[in-house]
């Protein structure tokens, strides 16, 4: 059996990393919370979702926040830039999240109250550190559900991971359980992306 050409192949292929925008080109926050709804599907540790987000839309913040990211045009010509946070503190939310799986029908009584039990054993006694990896190894996952989601709506993104980490949480009063990850912009296309090489299958896979 082989790999159909599936439409979801067709766009992973086509999505690119964008970073000459149409300055004038504004989504509509409408479109914005669509795609982050359908990007909140994506899988995480536990089912503990410990992605939130600040979407940052308004010219003036942009510019400061360019400051931030090592100057980088696209945080200001992008139409948005979506700051992916992780919450270290994403346990807070098992109960509502177990009990919402129990009263859709995902699980029984019995397992949501050991879900609820287990997680509030294990991951308040977790260093800062592992409950950081945590939230940016689920951070990834939603970041790239969102780059896709965002090519199949017709509009282009670039990952950043190059800014002071620090200095965002200062500037935007971020809570101590707020870890800022990675910086997404978005928009429309001013000019086509570069393509890319990957390195051959041979070399980075073993059959064992």
């Amino acid at each position: 059996m082989t790999i159909t050409k599936s439409y979801l192949n067709k766009v992973m292929h086509e999505r690119k990393s964008v970073r000459k925008y149409d300055a004038n080109y504004k989504i509509p926050q409408a479109e914005l919370k669509e795609l982050l709804t359908e990007a909140t599907t994506a899988p995480s540790s536990s089912n503990l979702q410990p992605w939130r987000f600040l979407v940052i839309q308004d010219a003036t913040v942009k510019k400061e926040l360019r400051q931030i990211a090592n100057n980088q045009e696209q945080i200001e010509t992008a139409s948005a830039i979506i700051a992916v946070l992780g919450d270290t503190e994403m346990y807070k939310n098992d109960e509502e999240i177990y009990t919402k799986n129990f009263e859709q029908g995902y699980m029984d009584e019995a397992t949501k109250n050991s879900m609820i039990e287990n997680s509030l054993k294990l991951y308040p006694n977790l260093p800062k550190e592992i409950l950081k990896n945590i939230a940016t190894f689920d951070a990834g996952l939603i970041s790239m559900q969102i780059m896709l989601l965002a090519k199949d709506m017709g509009y282009d993104t670039v990952t950043m991971g190059g800014f002071n980490k620090e200095a965002f949480a200062k500037h935007f009063e971020l809570a101590d359980h707020l870890v800022p990850i990675v910086l997404i912009a978005i928009g429309k296309a001013a000019m086509p992306a570069y393509g890319s090489s990957r390195l051959a299958l041979k070399d980075i896979v073993k059959f064992i």
